[in-house]
Parts: structure tokens; sequence; C-alpha cells
């Protein structure tokens, strides 16, 4: 009895700390120069659009952007503002349409971190002015973004986002 309990006591040192040292020996995807260059090309490409459209056709065409998946979240100011995409597209379409009629967007200083092929991280800081659509009036707004972009069926799309505004 007493080599069993030796034997049990060893079997549950040793699995645990074996087990775990197996999983953490994963192979990391190496990435070529030639992917991140793609990689970083086609989620500046992204961030380019999103301007483009946010300047041109209002705040609705965040919708675009946004991945449609159960992953999806936004926060702003340290808090969770949409917890997923139903969420995100209900406020846009509900409320944000009915009070702000133009955004200006332009990004700053933008860094792209590629995670593998798939995969990005976005931090840059941005610019917004936003007309509103009862007053008419412009408000100057400064920040910076994060996010983790995601290439999907799709194309490129946010999966989640950060925003914090500067306090003037």
């Amino acid at each position: 009895m007493k080599n069993y309990a030796s034997v049990l006591k060893n079997l549950v040192f040793w699995l645990p700390l074996v087990t775990l040292v197996f999983s953490c020996n994963h192979q990391q995807q190496q990435l070529t120069s030639e992917q991140i260059s793609n990689v970083k090309t086609s989620v500046t490409n992204l961030t380019a659009n999103i301007a483009a459209d946010i300047s041109t056709k209002g705040p609705v065409a965040w919708l675009n952007y946004f991945e449609n998946s159960p992953d999806f979240f936004m926060a702003s100011e340290g808090q969770i503002v949409f917890h997923n995409y139903a969420s995100a597209q209900s406020f846009i379409k509900d409320t944000l349409v009915k009070s702000i009629s133009k955004i200006s967007l332009q990004w700053g200083k933008m860094r792209i971190n590629v995670l593998n092929t798939q995969l990005a991280s976005i931090g840059s800081d941005f610019h917004e002015d936003i007309t509103s659509l009862n007053a008419n009036q412009t408000v100057p707004v400064d920040g910076y973004f994060t996010s983790t972009a995601v290439l999907t069926n799709a194309g490129w799309k946010l999966r989640n986002l950060h925003w914090s505004v500067k306090k003037h």
C-alpha cells in the first residue's frame, strides 16, 4: 500500500508538470517579411477605407467594418458599450444616425502589429470632427483607438475596439 501511495504521489506531482511543459511547447507561426508586409498593407488599407467611408457615409459605415460574430465587442472610456455586433448595429441605426449627420475621421500615428496572417493589432491617434444633426454644430474630438483586425471571408474586420477620448 505504501508503494502505491508513493507512485500516486509522484504521479500527482509529475503528470501536471509534464503536461504543462508539453502544452507550452507549441510552435509559434514564423512569418516571412513578405507575409508581415502583406498583412500591414491590408490592415493599413482597412483603416484608410474606414476613414473614407465614415467621412462620406456617416456613422452607419462602421457596421461594414465590425466583425459580425459573437467575438465582437467595443469599449469606450474603460467601459463596454457594445457587448456584440447586434448591440452595435441597434445603437448605430436607432440612435447614432439620428443625432450625427457627419463625421470626419482622420488617423494619426498608427501602429500595426502583425500577430499572424489573419490577426493584427492596431493602435492609433485619431481626430474626428462630429457634426450633430439637430444643432448643426461641429465638435472636434481627439483620442486613441485600439483594435484587433481579423481576416474573415468578407475581408478584414474589427473584432474588438477601444476608444479613449483625450480630456481637454
